[in-house]
């Protein structure tokens, strides 16, 4: 059985998801304007996104679903 949270993503999707979670850090700024729990969600999501692109782990291909990066 492999360790929890062990790396199962390359440089590609470690890229690709550090991209995803600038953008919902930016959409959380102006989302912060309009509603203070879609800006805390956002940041939420965008903070889960960031781990996975720091770590090298996505919880998509951790449960089994395929993905392309």
């Amino acid at each position: 059985m492999k360790p929890i949270f062990s790396p199962n993503i390359n440089k590609t999707g470690r890229l690709i998801r550090a991209g995803t979670a600038l953008a919902l850090f930016i959409g959380a700024w102006f989302a912060f304007q309009v509603s203070v729990w879609l800006g805390v969600l956002l940041v939420l999501a965008g903070g889960f996104t960031l781990f996975e692109a720091v770590r090298g782990w996505c919880v998509m291909r951790a449960c089994g679903i395929k993905t392309k990066f």
